[in-house]
């Protein structure tokens, strides 16, 4: 199984059901999301709402892994085509994320 690197972006697609099960796995709620992305939360359900890979702008969708990832999660997928995320070691989130002031 091979892991998703900012590098890698372009030959891996991210899917709309990585997306929401990454919000699972840190309790997000999309708001969450569209607040540690900054991207508006009409963009968080419209991307969540297609089913598939992500359709939108490449930025878009790197601010929205990278929020993820900075919050320990990890994107994977296989030769087989399947996909999946995982929980690293959970970093202490950001006030960015949690939407709280330092």
């Amino acid at each position: 199984m091979s892991t998703r690197l900012e590098s890698e972006r372009f030959g891996s697609m991210l899917f709309a059901a990585q997306i929401r099960a990454a919000r699972s796995l840190l309790d997000w709620r999309q708001d969450d999301l569209a607040r540690a992305a900054d991207v508006g939360i009409t963009t968080i359900r419209r991307i969540e709402a297609q089913p598939g890979p992500v359709m939108g702008y490449v930025s878009t969708v790197l601010r929205i892994q990278a929020a993820f990832e900075e919050a320990g999660v990890q994107f994977t997928d296989d030769e087989s085509g399947g996909i999946g995320v995982r929980l690293l070691n959970r970093p202490k989130l950001s006030a960015k994320a949690t939407g709280k002031k330092r």
